[in-house]
């Protein structure tokens, strides 16, 4: 059997298409709130480390190039004070406020200005006073290991990141000539600014950290070098890390989205429920209407679409009530009246006429006649039928079958056997039957059936005789059809034998065909499918 992905059942296509089409659109907004958050962190980012560079900047900017060189030194190799100062202001920690001039913020006279950061004072002052002295800041300057502030912050970075779910996305292109444009307009022109990627990790420069998430173990970031030349033609060279892993979405984010598309799956199992329902409803009353007429009404509920087809069902179902009544009704009728007369025919042949050749080919006659009227009562009867469906031994049924045309001289051979009962109606399946068999002895010489059983119940009957006519493989069971070769008093029959077959067969959901063998020879072939 072979397998799909894509449901087949109604209910199924509902759920699948409206559960695909929830998660493609949560998708794509994730994916739009992503670049946009990526993009608000990247200029959150670009402006935080312009402002830093900028205060590091203008407060090296008064002194003299030994002075100058001796405090970049000392702040490339202690970046964790540095760090923690400017880190703890970005998020609205203590420490001194300054002004945000893009102009050099000096006091009059060119010294260092009064609002510089105590680490920075620690480490230009030693180098004012005694330029020569390249020895580590004295102990009340340079405490052991990192401050306590330093600490709590990068607890507190790391609590906040892990509140956060990094979303993957492709860097954007225009991160260097922003961040380049953001710096040059925080430090005015009398400064040139320059971006680039790091080309030697290991070449001296003062870190500024990321302002609001940690670099995560194991992810490669990719390290910046911002050079600032002052106006007095000196350098410094900043470094910056730009976090590689995407976006930051908070995961509340992703446990509202979750919870949404569940009730949203709800939602749509219940409205997808409440619409295939009464189709599936609709579907078993209508094949329970080609076994049995006589079916309840459906319920008119629903949807306005559910309802109007429920009323048109059970509006079609009446009408065919009414039909079947009233033409049950014209053929009892027309059996009496008919009766009537043939009974007054045949006693005025025997009464009236002396020879016995005579009244025997009357006879025949009047048989005849009263064979097509009970052939036809049969035929419309077989369409009208209240037999209930009940399971059947079709082993048995043929074994029957087989022992009554023996009695009668028949050849009939039974291949094959039925693995379980079959659902029926016992006594029109027996007709059915029967006009196969009998059809297949009287043209055919002998009838050979073969059952085969599975999804369906496959009973095939064949004869040994001459076969049909291509054209006429499918007029044979038509109503009072019969075959020139027949038209004879001998062979007889009415034309109505493979058309209540066929009915019977209908009327269990199944299909009655016929077809000549390869090797001469005509088989009928029933197929009755096994109920759900």
């Amino acid at each position: 059997m072979r397998l799909s992905v894509w449901p087949q059942s109604l209910f199924g296509r509902l759920i699948a298409a409206s559960v695909l089409a929830v998660l493609l659109a949560q998708i794509t907004g994730i994916a739009l709130v992503a670049r946009e958050r990526e993009y608000f962190v990247l200029q959150g980012n670009v402006r935080e480390w312009s402002r830093r560079i900028a205060e590091v900047t203008f407060m090296l900017q008064p002194l003299n190039a030994t002075e100058r060189a001796a405090a970049i030194t000392r702040l490339a190799e202690q970046p964790s004070r540095f760090e923690g100062t400017a880190s703890r202001r970005s998020l609205g920690g203590a420490g001194p406020r300054r002004g945000r001039s893009a102009q050099p913020g000096t006091q009059p006279g060119g010294g260092i200005p009064a609002e510089r950061p105590r680490e920075l004072s620690a480490a230009a002052s030693p180098l004012s006073n005694a330029p020569a002295r390249n020895g580590p800041l004295p102990d009340r300057a340079q405490p052991d290991g990192p401050p306590p502030e330093l600490e709590w912050l990068r607890a507190m970075r790391q609590s906040f990141s892990s509140q956060f779910i990094f979303i993957p996305l492709p860097h954007s292109s225009d991160f260097e000539p922003t961040f380049k444009q953001q710096l040059q307009a925080t430090l005015g022109n009398a400064y040139h600014v320059s971006v680039a990627p790091t080309a030697n990790t290991s070449k001296r420069a003062i870190p500024i950290s990321a302002p609001f998430f940690e670099a995560r173990e194991g992810s490669k970031a990719q390290p910046y070098d911002v050079a600032i030349t002052f106006p007095d033609g000196d350098a410094a060279i900043f470094r910056v890390t730009r976090m590689p892993w995407g976006a930051p979405l908070s995961r509340n984010l992703f446990v509202n989205l979750v919870l949404l598309v569940v009730i949203l799956v709800i939602a749509l199992y219940v409205t997808a429920r409440s619409i295939t329902r009464p189709l599936s409803k609709l579907a078993r009353a209508a094949e329970g209407l080609g076994r049995n007429v006589r079916q309840p009404q459906l319920e008119e509920k629903g949807a306005r679409e559910l309802q109007e087809a429920a009323r048109a069902f059970n509006t079609m179902q009446d009408r065919l009530h009414r039909y079947l009544d009233s033409r049950t009704r014209v053929l009892a009728a027309m059996s009496h009246d008919l009766k009537t007369p043939l009974t007054r025919l045949r006693l005025q042949v025997e009464t009236t006429l002396d020879d016995p050749a005579i009244q025997a080919r009357f006879g025949k006659e009047l048989d005849e006649m009263e064979s097509m009227v009970r052939g036809a009562l049969a035929l419309f009867r077989g369409l009208d039928d209240d037999e209930t469906l009940v399971p059947i031994d079709v082993n048995a049924l043929l074994a029957t079958l087989q022992s009554e045309f023996t009695e009668m001289s028949a050849d009939v051979t039974v291949e094959g056997k039925a693995l379980q009962p079959f659902i029926g109606k016992p006594q029109a399946l027996k007709r059915c039957l029967t006009n196969l068999v009998d059809n297949a002895v009287k043209f055919g010489t002998r009838a050979t059936i073969a059952v085969e059983d599975g999804a369906a119940l496959v009973i095939r009957v064949r004869d040994e005789g001459p076969g049909i006519p291509l054209d006429e493989l499918e007029r044979v069971f038509e109503p009072f059809y019969r075959l020139e070769s027949s038209r004879n008093r001998d062979t007889g029959g009415t034309g109505l034998g493979l058309s209540i077959a066929r009915d019977v067969a209908q009327v269990h959901g199944g299909s009655l065909v016929a077809q000549n063998l390869p090797g001469g020879g005509l088989e009928a072939l029933l197929v009755l499918p096994r109920r759900r």
